[in-house]
């Protein structure tokens, strides 16, 4: 009798799977809540951006980068590969010779929004979309490890912290940390550790805050010391050769090594800076930093409540995202800088934590399921009515609490977004400064020193007149760490200490122009230059001044040119 073969299957043979079976499965629970999750972070920072038509937000670093991008993407189309020479401080540490850029990969990633016809909406797309993906990378990673109630943690994300919302709109790399970072965690949860050397490389050339990376191995190893007690060495030599080589193989070595220990040196050991630096520097005060963070304080505190270390192997991730918070919060307590770090690493800590909790709780629910039909005398789980009653009463009791839950993170979410956007709405107009500069640029020869009375004002006069160098910028160190002495008498000038300061710009800073914002900051400076005799006012707006050191000492100006409703310079010579 003839055997009988069975017909292969083969892909024409095998039953698809229908849209509508898969509609109904786990994986597409988790892409619809991806997907909202996606939407919701780009809308509401869309929302938050466009508070403002400028680059946001808070300080003016983004018209820099948005800037040197594009001076990048020019270089490049002309086939200049290496980055050109950054002229524009040659006072400070950041001159031609000394220049190190260690946002390098993040300013090659900004190129592609130099496209845009107007760079300003570029930098906000820019912005929108870094921020979106890295709120998106924390939500990533609680969907991944199937943390329950997704939706709900998501809205703790967003409504964890007014400054980190407002940070993140800032046109600068601080995403990309967070995203590295959290890459970083799930490569350690998963034990891939040969993938940490790339991450840390393209991490160290993308931000000097690779740093994080380092102490999340460090934080990690230790944790595995004490969950499995062996010494996990791995992680640590693939993230220290990977951050290594993104310093070694980088145009600007070994400057850059030399710039990354003074910024440690002076930010990080120092308590009271030799200089004025950005407000973010300093510390917050207690009842600052409660009204900032109160809801990522609030989930810190819920996942100590909840941590339960007893079973080390199954508190091995809270625990690390437990130390890795702290630390982070210590970082945020101190320097204000560090704002947008702590808040979303400490909602991830209470999510990772409570599903521990729940999952120790509730272990006979991952049973096989003939396993559960064996135990199902011993469990009385039969279907009663008075057994179904309590199950819909529990039920309902947990509906009530989860909707109470996302009704107080509803409002915590509303607080911030409108507080936010206040903020951001308050910041300075899109034109800052635009005048001021097209003045400069049609009536002072290009390459002439011009000494800016505040540090800060360096990168929209950057962005919009890069025809001439200025006095100090960025970072009012890069001037105290190369020359000591002029930072100091910069200090004493722009402050008003020093009555006649028309001389000590000409001789110690080559100067012969002076800009100035119109904050009350510099009345004492801008009152000591008119009465000292050195200076005419040869512009002025709402915005800004622009002050000419005469050739000899006379007679002060007028009063009536002190008016400043009086535009001396005026739009009319504006190009």
């Amino acid at each position: 009798m003839e055997e009988i073969q069975p017909t292969p299957v083969t892909a024409e043979t095998k039953p698809k799977r229908s849209f509508e079976s898969w509609s109904k499965s786990e994986s597409a629970v988790r892409v619809s809540e991806l997907l909202i999750g996606a939407l919701a972070i780009g809308l509401l920072f869309w929302r938050l951006q466009y508070s403002t038509q400028a680059i946001c937000c808070g300080d003016f670093d983004g018209y820099y980068h948005m800037k040197w991008a594009q001076m990048l993407w020019q270089n490049m189309r002309a086939k200049h590969f290496l980055p050109p020479a950054f002229i524009w401080l040659p006072f400070t540490t950041l001159n031609p010779r000394e220049y190190v850029d260690h946002h390098l990969l993040f300013h090659l990633l900004l190129i592609p929004f130099t496209w845009f016809r107007d760079l300003q909406t570029g930098a906000k797309v820019a912005s929108i979309i870094f921020a979106s993906l890295a709120v998106f990378s924390c939500y990533w990673l609680v969907v991944k490890y199937e943390i329950r109630y997704r939706l709900l943690w998501l809205l703790a994300l967003l409504a964890c912290s007014a400054p980190f919302l407002y940070r993140l709109n800032m046109t600068k790399a601080p995403p990309f940390a967070i995203i590295f970072l959290v890459i970083g965690t799930y490569l350690l949860f998963e034990k891939k550790y040969w993938p940490l050397l790339p991450l840390a490389f393209v991490f160290a050339l993308t931000y000097d805050m690779f740093v994080l990376l380092v102490v999340a191995v460090v934080i990690w190893t230790v944790v595995m010391g004490w969950t499995e007690e062996r010494f996990e060495w791995r992680p640590l030599v693939w993230v220290v050769a990977g951050s290594m080589l993104g310093l070694v193989i980088n145009p600007y070595f070994p400057q850059n090594l030399n710039l990354f220990w003074e910024h440690a040196r002076v930010k990080i050991t120092t308590v009271d800076f030799a200089t004025k630096v950005g407000q973010e520097w300093y510390p917050y005060d207690t009842r600052e930093f409660v009204i900032n963070c109160y809801v990522a304080l609030t989930a810190m505190l819920i996942g100590c409540v909840a941590f339960d270390g007893s079973d080390r192997k199954r508190a091995q991730q809270p625990m690390y995202l437990l130390v890795l918070s702290v630390v982070l919060l210590l970082m945020t307590a101190r320097w204000k800088r560090f704002a947008e770090y702590f808040p979303p690493f400490a909602i991830l800590f209470a999510a990772f934590t409570l599903e521990q909790f729940w999952r120790g709780r509730a272990v006979f629910t991952h049973l096989p399921e003939d396993m559960m039909k064996d135990l199902q005398p011993f469990l009385d789980r039969q279907e009663t009515k008075a057994a179904a009653k309590e199950i819909r009463h529990q039920e309902t009791w947990r509906g009530i609490r989860i909707g109470f839950v996302a009704v107080v993170l509803g409002l915590a979410l509303f607080a911030n977004v409108f507080r936010t956007s206040r903020d951001i709405a308050e910041s300075e107009p899109r034109d800052y400064y635009s005048k001021g500069a097209a003045w400069m640029r049609a009536n002072i020869a290009a390459g002439q020193m011009v000494f800016n009375t505040d540090w800060d004002d360096f990168p929209r006069l950057y962005y919009y007149d890069p025809t001439h160098v200025y006095v100090s910028g960025l970072d009012p160190t890069y001037l105290l760490d190369k020359n000591p002495e002029l930072s100091k008498l910069y200090d004493k000038i722009t402050t008003g200490d020093e009555e006649d300061p028309g001389p000590l710009i000409r001789d110690r800073f080559g100067a012969r122009w002076v800009f100035s914002d119109n904050t009350k900051d510099h009345d004492n400076f801008y009152d000591n230059a008119l009465r000292s005799g050195w200076f005419d006012k040869v512009y002025e707006d709402a915005d800004c001044s622009v002050l000419h050191i005469r050739d000899q000492k006379s007679e002060p100006p007028p009063e009536s040119d002190d008016n400043k409703d009086d535009n001396s310079g005026g739009d009319d010579n504006s190009p």
